[in-house]
């Protein structure tokens, strides 16, 4: 498998690439709509053609590229139907299997941050978006953030998992890259240590976070797939 960690520096993003050395076919994770070229760039020179972009939630942080590859390259995209996105291409559920070549994608829902976020498991690494992060989790005080929920998202499909399963998150702020199932169990800030739902409620409603910086921009954007002007699609 052909794999590629890329990072958006404005909002501290990760968008990863997969693409299967067979059939030259590849995905991205979470698309930056200002990385679109870069990306255009990476697969021209990597010979691969972009089958899908998957995206783990609609974001809050930046606009989602999905709706530009889709116009430029003929990419799907793919969300959850909870997601709040029906502009895209594929809407899944729990449990659903992609398939890019030789490499097989299980959707994971793992609600709470938002309504419609999933990860993505692949083989020995599993891609969390906002749901788990390295280190902590993603905030639940908007877009029907659930905190129990999200508690037990993590649990019961997260750390459920083989414990060396690879983390990968959709977002790091300190220059982490990669994490591992057990080492969330066991040193995470706001879920490690054995925290019970009540604490884990606890500690999620006393964050006091900021109102994120590109919201009102990039969540409307984001319920069209980037894209504010495009027509739904059947």
């Amino acid at each position: 498998m052909i794999f590629r960690q890329l990072f958006e520096p404005d909002t501290f993003t990760y968008t990863y690439l997969l693409g299967c050395e067979r059939t030259r076919r590849a995905l991205l994770i979470d698309p930056v709509a200002s990385e679109v070229e870069t990306y255009v760039r990476l697969l021209d020179a990597l010979g691969m053609k972009l089958i899908y972009t998957l995206e783990t939630h609609v974001h809050a942080d930046h606009i989602t590229g999905s709706g530009l590859l889709r116009e430029t390259v003929g990419s799907k995209s793919v969300v959850h139907r909870d997601a709040g996105a029906m502009c895209a291409d594929l809407l899944v559920t729990d449990g659903v299997l992609l398939q890019l070549g030789d490499i097989e994608i299980k959707v994971l829902a793992t609600p709470g941050h938002t309504t419609g976020c999933v990860s993505y498991l692949v083989g020995d690494r599993v891609f969390t978006g906002d749901s788990l992060l390295i280190g902590g989790c993603g905030r639940t005080d908007f877009q029907q953030g659930d905190a129990g929920l999200l508690y037990d998202s993590i649990h019961n499909k997260l750390f459920s998992l083989p414990p060396d399963t690879l983390v990968f998150p959709g977002h790091d702020y300190k220059g982490n890259r990669v994490s591992t199932i057990v080492q969330e169990m066991e040193k995470n800030e706001r879920l490690g240590a054995g925290k019970s739902r009540d604490e884990f409620i606890g500690i999620m409603n006393n964050l006091k976070l900021a109102y994120p910086k590109y919201i009102d921009q990039a969540l409307p954007a984001n319920q069209s797939c980037g894209r504010p002007n495009m027509e739904l699609h059947g």
